[in-house]
């Protein structure tokens, strides 16, 4: 059995979920700092590939970075390339998985006490202290909930992905595009396989995010 394709989605999911952490906290920080109706329309933009078919997904970042367009044609001169490349999947993951991580992040720091953030500030604290050891520890249970949520959502993405980076055996496979191609060509027996192997990680996940969960309640509870 080739394992290609379960390394190749985990490399993918891991190293998307670092970059939406991070563009996924920046984002939920500084969009809840802004007016109303900016924070409104910048909402809907970083929401939209929740909701938006992962095909359509594909679609827009083929425009974007076709080796035929403006920006993938500069990109080409530089050797980089995401079309039909394994790192174009990460791409494509990033995109999906990015609003799950937004969208979390942003909730628990609207939840968020300023108190204690204006307590820091009296005492002299930087902004950057303040956010790293006070906000983050605070909030750390809906960040981690939504790191998992967007590891998995980058796991199983299949439209974004197969829109831009294809299936290629041993260099863009993913499971879910395995597992079309194997169900394509009648081996269910081999699509079975992976879908078994997928729907353990999926179930690891959720069981991830529920105990996240039930630690966050307890510790309400403890506090009232």
């Amino acid at each position: 059995m080739d394992l290609f394709p379960l390394w190749n989605s985990l490399r993918i999911a891991a190293i998307s979920c670092v970059i939406v952490f991070f563009l996924g906290i920046f984002a939920a920080y500084y969009v809840a700092k802004l007016p109303s109706l900016v924070k409104g329309l910048l909402d809907v933009v970083f929401t939209l590939p929740l909701v938006l078919p992962p095909t359509v997904c594909g679609y827009f970042l083929l425009v974007i970075f076709g080796t035929r367009r403006p920006l993938g044609q500069l990109l080409s001169t530089a050797g980089i390339q995401f079309v039909m490349t394994w790192y174009g999947g990460i791409l494509a993951a990033s995109v999906v998985a990015f609003p799950l991580m937004y969208r979390t992040a942003r909730g628990a720091f609207e939840s968020f006490d300023r108190t204690l953030e204006y307590s820091g500030q009296t005492l002299g604290l930087s902004n950057t202290y303040i956010f790293w050891r006070i906000r983050m520890p605070v909030c750390r249970q809906g960040i981690l909930a939504g790191t998992v949520l967007s590891f998995a959502r980058a796991l199983g993405e299949y439209g974004a992905t197969s829109m831009l980076i294809g299936y290629t055996p041993k260099r863009t496979a993913t499971i879910s595009t395995t597992v079309y191609q194997l169900w394509r060509t009648n081996d269910d027996a081999g699509a079975f396989r992976w879908v078994a192997i997928n729907l353990v990680i999926s179930a690891v996940v959720l069981l991830i995010v529920n105990m996240l969960e039930k630690k966050e309640h307890s510790k309400g509870g403890r506090k009232l």
